[in-house]
């Protein structure tokens, strides 16, 4: 890999900010592996994304199946290497109490917005450490920091997302490989129209994937010598 070539793999790619990650990254030259469940959605971003002449493969993975995540995403780092930006991006949204949430609804949301995750990591990890460099973006949630009420297991799965990423930041940062929390307010992707999801917001006065798309790229492609760890991304209307 040249000192200025990259390649990354983005999970969730094919919707909201995953697809508009793959797009900013793809207009920057960056090659890209895109993973999600759906081969016809992902099929969709493939072909915008090879309008860039950029290097684009798709995997069709189901990362709510957390225990075949590591071996599948290890199979990816491995087919697409080598690879050395990784963006943790899929997640469901989810509200409910805390009284109200069942126990099968509870692990279906840290399942996949921090077991995945992690697994997503262990898959991946080895091989930034072999070539000591990459960059790791764990797509958080400002209500990992400030919990909104009535939306319980998602609040809690992004506040152990944060501190996944804080944890493994410090452990992997002598390995030359750097570990980024980034945290947005509300943005206006196609969770807001999912069936785990009951809130009525202005979805006019969110973050579009887009404007946290290239806050993403800015934040992978700073001088290896640099890092933001954590990182808060607000509509500047504020929180809704």
């Amino acid at each position: 890999m040249t000192a200025n070539k990259h390649r990354a793999i983005i999970t969730g790619a094919s919707s909201g900010i995953g697809k508009a990650t793959a797009l900013a990254f793809a207009q920057a030259q960056i090659d890209v592996a895109l993973v999600s469940r759906s081969s016809e959605k992902l099929h969709a971003v493939q072909e915008q994304v090879q309008k860039t002449g950029v290097e684009v493969k798709t995997y069709v993975v189901d990362l709510a199946k957390v225990d075949q995540v590591q071996r599948e995403m290890e199979a990816i780092a491995a087919d697409f290497a080598p690879v050395d930006i990784l963006v943790n991006n899929a997640g469901m949204g989810y509200t409910g109490t805390v009284s109200d949430t069942s126990l099968t609804d509870w692990q279906q949301v840290i399942d996949l917005n921090l077991t995945s995750v992690f697994q997503c990591i262990r898959g991946v990890l080895p091989h930034l450490r072999q070539q000591e460099q990459g960059t790791i973006i764990n797509l958080a949630s400002v209500a990992g920091k400030t919990p909104f009420p009535g939306w319980g297991a998602y609040n809690v799965s992004k506040a152990g997302l944060i501190a996944l990423s804080k944890t493994l930041a410090a452990e992997e940062r002598s390995n030359g490989v750097r570990v980024v929390a980034f945290s947005p307010g509300a943005v206006n992707t196609p969770i807001w129209d999912t069936d785990t999801v009951h809130a009525d917001f202005n979805r006019a006065a969110m973050l579009t994937p887009e404007i946290v798309a290239q806050s993403i790229l800015h934040t992978a492609l700073l001088p290896e010598q640099a890092v933001v760890e954590d990182i808060t991304l607000m509509p500047s209307a504020g929180a809704l």
